[in-house]
């Protein structure tokens, strides 16, 4: 349980802070289980912002950046579904794009199809091996949509390499930390501190 409260309030931070930018450098989100992991209500759907991103997806047709923006949006709503079909053609245009390719697998991972994010995470890692917010991801999907701890751990471990001080890292030493904590017979590459 305390795994849960602590894993859903390391979602709910990692969310925050992840959607605060520019959209066109927006990092990948974090994944937690269907609900809301925050308690916080979904962004309102901007209609009139998604009319506008339609119209220039239309008359751009070579251009990933409005659909990433209406796939940003609808995730903001919590209208997976239609996230996954904006970002799906983000991806046709820009199928480079690491960011895109882990919100996908998020938001499949928030429509109760861990399988299909856990494929979409290995994409995103054949592009950026060291993307520490696909790993991050990788870490929560494995954990919470396959209870694969073991393979949790594998994942967080990564991350605190990859990017032992920033936002990712801290993410990745709380969740380690709780499994510790869960799961005191678990071996989780010891007590491993950022920066090490």
């Amino acid at each position: 349980m305390v795994f849960g409260l602590i894993a859903g309030w390391i979602i709910g931070s990692e969310q925050a802070s992840f959607r605060q930018g520019p959209p066109a450098a927006v990092p990948a989100q974090a994944a937690a289980p269907a609900a809301n992991p925050s308690g916080t209500r979904a962004a309102g759907l901007d209609q009139a912002r998604v009319s506008a991103l339609k119209s220039v997806a239309e008359r751009e047709s070579s251009n990933p950046k409005p659909r990433i923006d209406l796939g940003n949006l609808y995730f903001d709503a919590e209208r997976y579904d239609d996230a996954i079909k904006w970002y799906g053609e983000a991806l046709k245009l820009s199928p480079n794009d690491v960011n895109v390719s882990t919100d996908l697998g998020v938001c499949f991972y928030y429509t109760n199809q861990p399988d299909r994010a856990l494929q979409q995470f290995d994409h995103s890692l054949k592009l950026d091996p060291r993307h520490a917010k696909t790993l991050l991801n990788l870490g929560i999907v494995r954990a919470f949509g396959k209870q694969d701890l073991d393979g949790a751990s594998e994942a967080w471990q990564q991350v605190l390499q990859i990017a032992p001080d920033g936002p990712e890292g801290q993410a990745a030493k709380r969740a380690l930390d709780s499994l510790r904590s869960a799961h005191p017979g678990m071996s989780t590459g010891g007590s491993q501190k950022p920066g090490a």
